[in-house]
């Protein structure tokens, strides 16, 4: 039975991957399966034909605990809903916030920084923005801004290409760093395994290596950034900012870097810290003036509950329903090791742990997968395999790994496929001229990584 549960998760993986050429989104299947695991997994547990495993690693049998059993399988369900509610709530108020600054034109501010004709300039430039964005407002929307910068600065499709690829190796790097600067992050964060002190001093210097190096190999050797250009800008720029556009920017922004600190300060869940930033940032908005004169009618066109419509739920239920379904996975009881009933994923790192001498293989080897496999539920795996200290070297690494190597294939990350997306960027185009700059980068700073890692403290 804990075999069929296996299964249907590989199934659900399998249609998740196949997205794009199946034209069916992920969320259909993440949904599906996580509903079906644990409606198999409550059949099979209330049959006897399987056991469970709760949050405290205790194994149940429902035919020889009974009442106390069915406690535990509820508390259970329970347990893994609420730690996927932090990760949901922290992330729609992340979003909505997002959102805000965009209907206020706030990404709009960003264009006055970029101001050259020299290629080479323009990609650091550029660069340097992705980086640093990403730790803010996540990798996959500093893509999605930097590629409509780039729309505005360069008319030739196949030279933009090159400069919306790099966006995502640098956007990729600069979200592995902070606690809020990826999904994959924020979750090892909410989750205890690592401090937003932690993250940043052990991974900030290998992000930078990820993300320099390849760009010092392309402004030197590659003939796309080589040279002067004549690069078109938008007459009509100062026309679209707002009156509001700094304000609710930097207050955007600030509100969002804010969540670490409030959580380092009072020890409560990082999503009170995001609600108290979206009601600040919500509450200016009400106030704040987008234009000279502005009646009612137009005033909803910057409302934060414009920006609510606006949030991809459908990324929120994709989220709901692969972390299920890795819960799922967690609880049922899977095989014996050493005496004590393991669930499904403990099992796996110990298989794992046999076959992949050291710790740091086993995870490198996990971030090279997650070149072609989701992040999120290869990182949700991991938590549920290993049982390391908070800040342990095992979760720095693998939050940069997850975060850094999905930038080796166009579809292995989030901000790759968003730019695949809004570019017709081509699987083999990429996997020829952009993937070897995106693994040097980042066993570029793997190396760092674990050089660097004794003298850190």
């Amino acid at each position: 039975m804990a075999s069929l549960l296996v299964a249907i998760f590989i199934l659900g993986y399998l249609l998740i991957t196949l997205e794009h050429p199946l034209k069916l989104d992920k969320t259909v299947p993440a949904l599906i399966m996580a509903a079906c695991m644990w409606g198999f997994l409550a059949v099979g547990f209330h049959n006897g034909w399987l056991n469970i495993v709760d949050e405290h690693q205790h194994a149940h049998s429902f035919l020889i605990d009974g009442r106390v059993a069915e406690d535990a399988f509820k508390n259970a369900l329970l347990h893994h809903l609420a730690k996927i509610s932090e990760i949901l709530i922290f992330l729609i108020g992340a979003m909505t916030i997002v959102e805000l600054i965009d209907i206020h034109k706030g990404f709009a501010v960003i264009h006055s920084y970029v101001s050259t004709k020299s290629r080479t300039r323009l990609l650091w430039i550029i660069g340097m923005i992705s980086f640093t964005l990403s730790a803010v407002i996540d990798n996959l929307t500093t893509t999605i801004v930097m590629v409509s910068l780039l729309r505005t600065l360069i008319t030739d499709d196949n030279r933009r290409m090159w400069y919306v690829c790099m966006v995502v190796i640098a956007a990729n790097a600069g979200g592995a760093w902070s606690p809020i600067g990826d999904v994959t992050t924020t979750m090892l964060w909410i989750g205890e395994k690592v401090t937003a002190i932690g993250l940043i001093k052990y991974l900030v210097i290998p992000s930078l290596a990820c993300f320099l190096i390849p760009y010092g190999i392309a402004s030197f050797f590659l003939k796309p950034f080589q040279g002067y250009s004549e690069f078109h800008t938008n007459e009509d720029f100062e026309k679209m900012r707002l009156l509001s556009s700094s304000k609710i920017l930097f207050l955007g922004l600030g509100a969002i870097v804010f969540v670490p600190i409030f959580k380092t300060a009072t020890g409560l869940p990082p999503y009170l810290g995001m609600l108290l930033g979206l009601g600040i940032v919500w509450m200016v908005s009400e106030y704040v003036r987008p234009e000279k004169h502005i009646n009612r009618e137009n005033r909803k066109l910057y409302s934060a509950k414009r920006a609510l419509h606006r949030i991809e739920m459908s990324s929120v239920l994709f989220f709901l329903g692969i972390l299920l379904a890795v819960a799922a996975l967690e609880t049922t009881a899977f095989a014996v090791i050493n005496g004590q009933k393991v669930g499904t994923l403990r099992f796996f790192a110990a298989l794992l742990e046999r076959t992949i001498p050291g710790r740091e293989l086993m995870i490198i080897f996990m971030g090279m997968c997650s070149a072609v496999v989701d992040n999120v539920p290869l990182v949700a795996s991991a938590i549920g395999m290993f049982t390391a200290a908070t800040d342990d070297s095992l979760w720095h690494l693998l939050a940069y790994s997850a975060g850094t190597g999905g930038s080796m294939l166009i579809i292995g990350s989030a901000s790759g496929v968003a730019a695949m997306g809004m570019e017709n960027i081509g699987f083999g185009w990429y996997l020829k001229n952009i993937a070897w700059l995106a693994a040097i980068g980042f066993f570029a700073g793997t190396s760092v990584f674990i050089i660097l890692r004794p003298f850190v403290s």
